[in-house]
């Protein structure tokens, strides 16, 4: 299994990004969702996405981000809206299935004036 991730970005306090994240294989992974890591810091869950659509996200996110998922695609997207500068981290995308996780390789969203 390879998760491909895009859209990050350089962008300013208050835009927007949308990331996404592609599965290889046919496999319908019961959770899909976003993690990021900023230096000095652990990595975090940000938002996740079940098969059923149940969805979680951190509270520092709610409201602002939000997650989605085109299961026939097996993509994953997550659309973040008024961006701060504390959102500024490498995120990771990450899919469970049959108690395996799976990671991609992270892509970077800095937000700056």
């Amino acid at each position: 299994v390879q998760l491909q991730a895009c859209g990050g970005g350089l962008v300013q306090p208050g835009e927007s990004l949308r990331l996404s994240c592609a599965a290889s294989g046919r496999s319908i992974f019961n959770v899909m969702g976003w993690y990021r890591q900023s230096p000095g810091k652990q990595r975090e869950l940000v938002a996740t996405l079940t098969t059923r659509g149940s969805t979680h996200y951190a509270d520092s996110v709610k409201g602002r981000f939000a997650i989605s998922r085109d299961n026939a695609k097996n993509t994953v997207y997550l659309q973040m809206n008024k961006l701060k500068p504390e959102d500024t981290a490498v995120y990771y995308c990450n899919a469970k299935l049959m108690g395996a996780d799976y990671w991609g390789k992270g892509t970077q969203v800095t937000v700056s004036s």
